[in-house]
């Protein structure tokens, strides 16, 4: 028997009618107008920074200008020791008191935002529009508030930077219990449990480990931050550098910024290693400091960890095993760091009673809101500088973290070498407040926006770039190892494997990044770096609080709408 083989006419006949036949994948028309919204937004962003008239060429003017600035400056300078160690004490009291305070009140408002423990539909949606509108309010003017209802002191600085903070910390808890496992829960619902018992017993037990990694995150960021409270009155760092600038005292403003910086790498090597502590190693999360800590967590004896017990009366009594002295001492530390914290901060607590009657005072003064004698045209012109400074920020920094993220990231990195290299780098660039890189930029090349965009370009590198290495590092491996095995080069896997899968990945950190530097924006406007900030500040600063209520709203819907957009692109791409 013969067999005849099909001719190539033939064999490629009918693999062109398979591939007709083939089922496509239609574009919904909700797909469409995203990816043309995408567009649209791209390039508003590219005329942003061509308005802006940011080029090579200004940047290299601006290196030139940095040196002849610090030939000029001298060597750094620093406060007193023992001051300089009261005002840090002071700082990272009071951080970390906001911080814990946000933490408690957005624990009830999770509950209420998260789907599976909402009582009602209408207890969510007010639940989630807190979280949203407390992200969207500017802890600097919530700072100026509550400068009019306090004392002078720490006390708004712990206010702003808590109730700003709710709206993150709320969201991520909300986000981690509708992740439980619904069982434990049910179970002790069946057995006739209360609604605290199922939550102390069935809920957080599971999302403790989210919880202490959102609120760790989110005391970095809130550190890094308060060093703009100092410009409206918040005692601390920021204050004392704020003095030094306005005083053309840059040797000492440049050397409590790098006490900052020093402090805010300090705090995440700290909270790196209590993360692997608390946590584990398969919770800790990603970064650096984690790497490092996990390394040492890896080489203690295995003993250690998998010590049984030889009885039921063993296992009731508990024995004083040396990971949990470790853990009784940890606690106990972080108690003390606790009390000590909000004892440093020298709240003055008989304000509690008495800010009351200021209240209908200080809420009247900001309505009804007016454009004064700017005029709403002057602030819309503004706040649309605002909004271009953000869109030209966000581009660079996706173009810059696109290429630093993807060097970090392990699948994508040629070698660990490079890939430490690049995760430190992006731990320093994180470490440095933007609105420290805005004052010694708008120093060396002068007021104007575009110190306030090359400001936010660099200093959310640190962010979005360890967001796309993260990303990168979590796309499934099989797709990369086919083209690799048919011998396909680093650059084809990466551009044929790994963003595609992280596509969505990259929209939706891109959006976040978008709405954080809408509202940084804002805020490097209160030193010089253009936009509606500098408006606000002097609205402020003369007392002109129904300008200030009229900026604010600006600013809100300008937030929400972009974190509206951000919502509907991340629903869209899913």
């Amino acid at each position: 028997m013969t067999l005849l083989a099909p001719s190539p006419a033939a064999s490629g006949s009918a693999a062109d009618e398979l591939t007709a036949r083939a089922p496509r994948r239609r574009l919904s028309p909700e797909r469409i107008s995203a990816g043309l919204t995408l567009v649209v937004i791209a390039g508003l962003a590219v005329g942003a920074l061509i308005d802006l008239n940011i080029t090579f060429a200004g940047v290299a003017d601006s290196m030139t200008n940095a040196q002849n600035f610090f030939a000029r400056v001298g060597g750094l300078r620093f406060p007193e020791p023992a001051e300089l160690l009261h005002l840090t004490v002071l700082t990272v009291g009071l951080v970390l008191t906001g911080t814990l305070l946000a933490a408690a009140l957005s624990v009830p408002i999770a509950y209420l935002a998260a789907a599976n423990t909402s009582p009602s539909a209408g207890a969510r949606a007010i639940a989630r529009f807190i979280g949203v509108f407390t992200r969207a309010l500017p802890d600097v003017v919530l700072a100026m508030v509550f400068v009019l209802m306090f004392s002078l002191g720490t006390l708004p600085g712990i206010l702003a930077i808590g109730i700003h903070s709710i709206g993150m910390i709320s969201k991520m808890f909300a986000d981690a219990i509708e992740q439980i496992d619904e069982g434990p829960r049910l179970a002790i619902r069946a057995g006739g449990g209360t609604r605290l018992q199922e939550f102390t017993a069935g809920i957080l037990p599971q999302v403790l480990p989210s919880w202490v990694a959102t609120v760790l995150h989110r005391n970095d960021i809130n550190l890094r931050g308060s060093v703009v409270l100092g410009y409206v009155g918040v005692a601390g760092l920021g204050l004392e550098m704020s003095y030094a600038f306005k005083s053309l005292n840059y040797g000492l403003g440049l050397g409590i910024a790098l006490v900052i910086f020093l402090l805010c790498v300090v705090m995440e090597i700290i909270s790196s290693a209590v993360r692997v502590a608390m946590l584990g190693e398969k919770d800790a999360g990603r970064g650096v400091f984690i790497r490092l800590f996990r390394r040492r967590a890896a080489a203690r004896p295995a003993a250690a960890h998998n010590r049984g017990v030889a009885s039921i009366d063993d296992a009731a009594r508990r024995p004083w095993t040396a990971i949990r002295v470790r853990n009784t001492i940890a606690a106990w530390i972080a108690v003390a760091v606790v009390v000590g914290s909000i004892i440093v901060s020298d709240i003055v607590w008989s304000d509690f009673a008495t800010f009351w009657s200021k209240v209908p005072a200080v809420l009247a003064s900001f309505w009804p809101p007016n454009f004064g004698s700017y005029g709403f045209e002057t602030i819309a012109a503004a706040m649309l500088d605002t909004i271009r400074i953000a869109l030209a920020a966000t581009l660079i920094t996706f173009v810059l973290s696109l290429i630093v993220g993807s060097l970090a990231a392990r699948n994508v990195a040629p070698g660990p070498a490079t890939r430490g290299g690049f995760r430190l780098l992006l731990v320093i660039i994180r470490g440095v407040p933007e609105l420290i890189l805005a004052i010694v930029l708008i120093i060396i090349t002068g007021l104007g926006p575009q110190a306030g965009t090359i400001a936010l370009a660099i200093g959310g590198i640190g962010l979005l770039g360890k967001l796309i290495a993260d990303s990168f590092e979590e796309v499934d491996r099989g797709p990369e190892r086919a083209l690799m095995a048919a011998g396909a080069t680093r650059l084809q896997v990466y551009a044929g494997a790994t963003v595609p899968q992280g596509a969505r990945a990259l929209i939706g950190h891109t959006f976040y990044m978008l709405d954080t530097n809408v509202r940084a924006a804002t805020l490097l406007g209160i030193v010089g770096g253009g936009g509606v900030g500098y408006y606000l500040l002097n609205a402020g600063q003369g007392s002109n609080y129904q300008l200030v209520g009229s900026i604010v709203m600006m600013i809100l819907v300008t937030v929400l709408a972009v974190e509206g957009l951000a919502m509907w692109m991340r629903k869209v791409f899913r």
